[in-house]
């Protein structure tokens, strides 16, 4: 059954809930919510899915469930739109540590999001950059996210690297899927770590939360291969202040992995991190970039913000 003539027969209750028409009876999930959500891709729509924000008859479902006429298929929000346009503010702040003719590198305050998640939307980091360099629009994995070769968490502060054109982000992304751009990280943790890696996948649970299992574990929950080395281990008021260098890009790896092996970051409610007085967010700092770039080699720290340096 093809997907445009799934699109056909599309029955949109409203933005969230949709009942499944006879022709689509015994479709994925996967391919008929992108068929009958047009600002759903299908990757968007198996990312939706495994977040638990899908329910087909009031129950969460897998991406191959099959569906039934008259199914109902909930979401938990409206989607917005597919990609946009981040809006430029060329007098935002922007504190950029390292400028070649191929790629900046800026540090993130914490409390900033990193692109916007609406055509309105402002006081991103992305809105940032494209308003200082404008030959960033259109450039990277979507037009939200400006050259951004990769993210930090809103409450994570630290050094970002964007590319300046097509072609420098397509060198910087391979450097990066080759692990030739070497990601320091400082972080305040409960505990003290022991040297060495941390070899363990991570997958979803739940929206916003994500887990780390064993390697023989990952294909039966989905989830992705992670490595986090922990290089260096100093007392700190409270804890320990531990130096890690990031071997994959996973959503939240250096929290799941640290909260994993027992010894989560200050501040980190989401992984169950001790509460500090005085911290609001989550103790975790991208200190520091490393690798040779497509105009120039790159080695450049962030500051420690002076919320996390106060826990030394």
């Amino acid at each position: 059954m093809g997907a445009r003539g799934l699109r056909k027969t599309a029955a949109r209750v409203n933005d969230t809930r949709h009942v499944v028409p006879p022709d689509q009876d015994g479709a994925r999930l996967d391919k008929a919510l992108s068929a009958l959500v047009p600002e759903l891709s299908r990757a968007r729509a198996q990312r939706l899915i495994a977040a638990r924000g899908v329910r087909v008859n009031g129950r969460p479902a897998r991406k191959g469930t099959a569906l039934a006429a008259g199914d109902v298929i909930e979401l938990a929000e409206a989607p917005g739109p597919a990609d946009f346009d981040a809006l430029p503010e060329p007098d935002a702040p922007l504190d950029v540590l390292h400028e070649d003719a191929a790629c900046v590198v800026v540090a993130k305050p914490a409390g900033q999001p990193i692109h916007p998640l609406r055509p309105d939307e402002g006081g991103t980091l992305a809105n940032a950059l494209v308003g200082r360099f404008p030959e960033m629009a259109g450039v990277g994995y979507r037009r939200r996210e400006p050259g951004l070769l990769h993210r930090l968490d809103t409450g994570t502060s630290g050094a970002v690297l964007a590319a300046r054109s097509a072609e420098a982000f397509q060198a910087l992304r391979a450097a990066l899927r080759a692990e030739a751009i070497d990601k320091r990280y400082l972080a305040f943790v409960d505990g003290t770590p022991p040297l060495g890696p941390i070899e363990l996948a991570i997958a979803h649970r739940g929206k916003a939360k994500m887990v780390a299992v064993a390697w023989d574990e990952a294909d039966a929950v989905g989830a992705r291969p992670a490595v986090t080395e922990v290089l260096a281990v100093r007392p700190a008021k409270s804890g320990s202040e531990v130096e890690l260098r990031a071997r994959s890009a996973r959503r939240h790896q250096v929290r799941v992995h640290l909260a994993a092996i027992g010894h989560p970051l200050l501040g980190d409610r989401l992984y169950d991190g001790p509460d500090v007085p005085g911290l609001a967010r989550h103790a975790l700092h991208a200190s520091r970039l490393i690798f040779d770039g497509p105009a120039s080699p790159v080695d450049v720290e962030a500051p420690l913000p002076p919320d996390l340096d106060a826990l030394r």
